[in-house]
């Protein structure tokens, strides 16, 4: 027999806030395409505020460069939706916030805004450590809010892994 395990944001928000109480970690959010969402499936769980500290959603241009510190040029160079400037949101945010882990998203929800190698769908996902900041392409196949909720579950995922590594190696 298999057991299905349900894999919906609030699902992985619980696991994940497990992860981080059990590890003293706390969390922020630097979020564009998800317009909060990744914030709010975090904040839907009851004792979030032991390690969730907030969230910054930048969704212009404008904010990326005033509330994350995103240099101008680099916007103009690669374009909100970029590794370097996903990276750039989760390392600002984790600096803002002072916290132990960063998570932020930029992307193309749809339907409209794709272009030649930038489709419709497409996010980045970083995740700023005490180690560095990484990043991820993910690539969503719905419709605007379904492209918006596979990427904070997206998000979710890479964070549960990271603590689940972090946890094996202590």
């Amino acid at each position: 027999m298999e057991l299905h395990v349900e894999r919906t944001a609030g699902a992985l928000a619980q696991h994940a806030g497990e992860l981080l109480r059990a590890r003293r970690m706390t969390l922020a959010v630097a979020e564009s395409c998800t317009g909060g969402g990744l914030g709010d499936a975090i904040t839907d769980i009851a004792g979030s505020s032991e390690y969730f500290q907030g969230g910054l959603i930048a969704y212009s241009y404008e904010a990326k460069k005033r509330l994350l510190a995103v240099p101008r040029d680099l916007l103009a160079a690669k374009g909100a939706v970029s590794p370097e400037v996903v990276t750039t949101m989760a390392a600002g945010a984790r600096r803002i916030l002072q916290t132990d882990l960063a998570l932020a998203l930029s992307g193309i929800a749809g339907p409209g805004g794709g272009m030649p190698g930038k489709p419709v769908g497409l996010v980045y996902i970083a995740l700023a450590t005490p180690q560095g900041t990484a990043w991820r392409r993910h690539l969503c196949q719905g419709n605007r809010i379904e492209n918006k909720r596979a990427s904070v579950c997206a998000a979710l995922e890479w964070l549960i892994e990271y603590l689940q590594e972090q946890r094996q190696r202590t």
